[in-house]
């Protein structure tokens, strides 16, 4: 990546004048990939436990098919405060900097995360602990409910003409790197005997959020805000209330946006629900194997996902994003088909077609695509609102699968049915959206903007 960055202006005595900051796209991707790597460390290390132990440790032990519904929900729960987070701290970063937004939601995480690894249990202090439990897992959600639509904003600000969609694609970069340390650190963790990981071992990987939140904090720290805030606000083109005005101009975009999002019912339910379907009593595939197989494929995204990016600067967003989206709803047939049959060889290659190939599509454009349906005032909280709704449903997947799935070899049908559904909403709404990949970053969502300051 090379740091793009236009020259300071200056006067006709040749001194400097003073300006709205550079672009510098490889540290706004640097600090994006790296705040974003601690977001979804802590927010799947929660998936993993939950899948795991969580359901033994916090809730009652009479029904084990409750426990694990429970440990679903609480999962899911978390998405719930996900909206609010968007909604209060994309104000924060549509008013006052979304640098200052994202320093706030990367301490709330980290915070929430550690807090989780020091909860008493259920054996100790009963539904209290299911509580405590629910209270760190909203804290999660509310802080990773801003920290997309920030690091996409803040990135795609500082990215030259042409290559948003590879500098924005570092995001979900670090999604890669969260999910694949939270998965490599807890497989050591389950080879533990029982004893011990009920004990102390499922704790661990929490603790370690607190390495992650001290790197990432340094770095985003020494990030400048970006010149596209900086101007608006030079200009007296700060929102006073972003929400209401990007409902009032643009809420179809909103909208639009919602509908996309359930994309991602894709990612938790690979991750999270056919983790807990694979090692579960039904089919009894080893845990160490199912998670080695989630951080490999997961892992090779992160390197597929920028050439994805960068494929969707050359030919579009919608291209790359509805091939994508055909591909994970076939593959996710196959893969649940090899989970009930056990088929070791088979489980690695769908997966790698699922997971690695096709939604590094949707990873490598959705950062790009979102923010560039807005103009700057009002970036941060347009893509806030209606992709963070738009996860409601995407947290309570693994729930809804729970629920969903049958007995027998073939009780996998209804999930896959139903992710493919969703798959199948956002790809007709991405078919109607407008192409954003050519347009300047000074045009977009310019008209909708100018005719509310009318």
């Amino acid at each position: 990546m090379n740091e793009q960055t236009s020259p300071a202006p200056t006067t006709h005595e040749g001194t400097i004048a003073s300006g709205p900051p550079r672009r510098s796209p490889r540290k706004a991707a640097l600090a994006a990939w790296l705040g974003s790597t601690l977001e979804y460390y802590d927010f799947f290390i929660y998936g993993t436990a939950a899948a795991l132990v969580l359901n033994r440790l916090f809730f009652p032990s009479g029904d084990p098919i409750v426990a694990v519904l429970g440990a679903m929900l609480t999962f899911g729960i978390g998405y719930l405060a996900r909206p609010l987070g968007g909604l209060v701290m994309s104000h924060v970063g549509d008013r006052i900097g979304r640098k200052r937004a994202l320093m706030i939601t990367l301490v709330i995480m980290g915070v929430a995360s550690v807090g989780i690894g020091v909860l008493p249990t259920f054996e100790h202090v009963g539904f209290l602990a299911t509580v405590l439990l629910l209270v760190a897992r909203l804290a999660q959600g509310f802080s990773a409910g801003a920290e997309a639509a920030g690091a996409s904003t803040l990135t795609l600000e500082h990215a030259p003409e042409g290559r948003r969609g590879f500098f924005t694609s570092f995001v979900m970069m670090g999604y890669a790197t969260g999910t694949v340390l939270s998965t490599l650190i807890f497989i050591p963790v389950a080879l533990l005997p029982d004893e011990a990981l009920l004990s102390w071992g499922w704790r661990v990987p929490f603790w370690l959020s607190a390495v992650v939140l001290l790197v990432a904090y340094w770095v985003r720290n020494k990030l400048d805000e970006t010149p596209a805030f900086e101007e608006a606000r030079q200009e007296g083109e700060v929102a006073q209330v972003p929400a209401l005005l990007v409902l009032r101009t643009q809420w179809q975009d909103v909208l639009r946006i919602v509908f996309i999002s359930v994309f991602s019912v894709m990612q938790t339910t690979f991750t999270v629900y056919a983790l807990a379907y694979a090692t579960g009593p039904q089919v009894g595939l080893d845990r160490t194997f199912m998670l080695t197989v989630n951080a490999v494929t997961i892992g090779l995204s992160a390197a597929v996902i920028p050439l994805m990016g960068a494929l969707s600067d050359r030919i579009g967003r919608k291209p790359v994003l509805i091939v994508g989206g055909v591909g994970c709803a076939i593959t996710s047939f196959c893969y649940f088909w090899a989970l009930g049959q056990g088929n070791v060889f088979l489980i690695c290659l769908f997966a790698f077609l699922n997971m690695t190939l096709f939604y590094s599509c949707w990873n490598g454009c959705w950062t790009a695509l979102f923010p560039e349906m807005f103009a700057s005032p009002v970036r941060y909280t347009g893509m806030a609102l209606g992709n963070q709704v738009g996860l409601v449903l995407t947290g309570f997947a693994p729930a809804i699968a729970t629920l969903l799935a049958g007995p027998g070899t073939y009780g996998w049908i209804p999930v896959a049915v139903f992710t493919a559904v969703c798959i199948g909403v956002s790809c007709a709404v991405i078919a109607t959206t407008r192409e954003t990949a050519h347009v300047p970053l000074d045009q977009l969502g310019n008209r909708a903007w100018r005719l509310a300051k009318r």
